[in-house]
């Protein structure tokens, strides 16, 4: 078996927590959607488990794509941050939330992967404070774009889009003068005035 049917069980595993959610994952289930017998799914991934790991480690993979096109990004990490802090598609808004409902029931899922998912939110952090140099403004930027991400994904209500956009713009307006004077702020108060 190559690592193409490999992956084709981690596509399965994400189509079954989309489509049906974390309940219905069952290594029969992800095996019949993969289109291979128990056995095969059984020689990459011995139990629900290490297949659970196995994609999140994908969506770590993934993640470091990301961190990486952000640091590269001329527009910078905040602002890089920030605009791609709402999923890109339902699916990706599905599949995260029902990781994050399968990390959160224990059922199965070792801690490693929780920790994979908790080291992605915490290089955003990182990535921002490096920039930024003002450990207000970089977490008031993480903390928003990690709100607006988790509440997309939970299907809460959006703020409206008008108001979104003036937030965003002082957000990232305090980003690129922070960034233009070499990440010096001081986290002073008079910097929101």
């Amino acid at each position: 078996m190559s690592s193409t049917t490999r992956d084709r069980i981690l596509d399965a595993l994400e189509g079954v927590l989309i489509e049906r959610g974390p309940s219905a994952v069952t290594l029969e289930s992800v095996a019949a959607a993969a289109g291979v017998s128990k056995g095969g799914l059984l020689y990459h991934f011995p139990s629900k488990g290490a297949m659970m790991t196995g994609l999140v480690r994908r969506l770590a993979e993934r993640a470091e794509q990301e961190f990486a096109a952000a640091r590269d990004s001329p527009e910078g990490v905040a602002r890089f941050f920030l605009r791609t802090s709402v999923p890109g598609t339902v699916a990706e808004a599905e599949l995260y939330w029902s990781v994050i409902a399968a990390l959160r029931s224990k059922e199965g899922v070792p801690p490693e992967a929780a920790e994979l998912i908790g080291r992605m939110f915490e290089q955003w952090s990182r990535l921002l404070h490096e920039e930024l140099g003002d450990p207000v403004l970089a977490e008031t930027i993480r903390l928003v774009g990690d709100g607006l991400y988790l509440s997309a994904i939970a299907g809460l209500p959006q703020p409206d889009p008008r108001l979104l956009e003036r937030v965003l713009d002082r957000l990232t307006a305090r980003a690129d003068a922070a960034r233009s004077s070499g990440g010096a702020g001081d986290g002073s108060e008079g910097a929101w005035a």
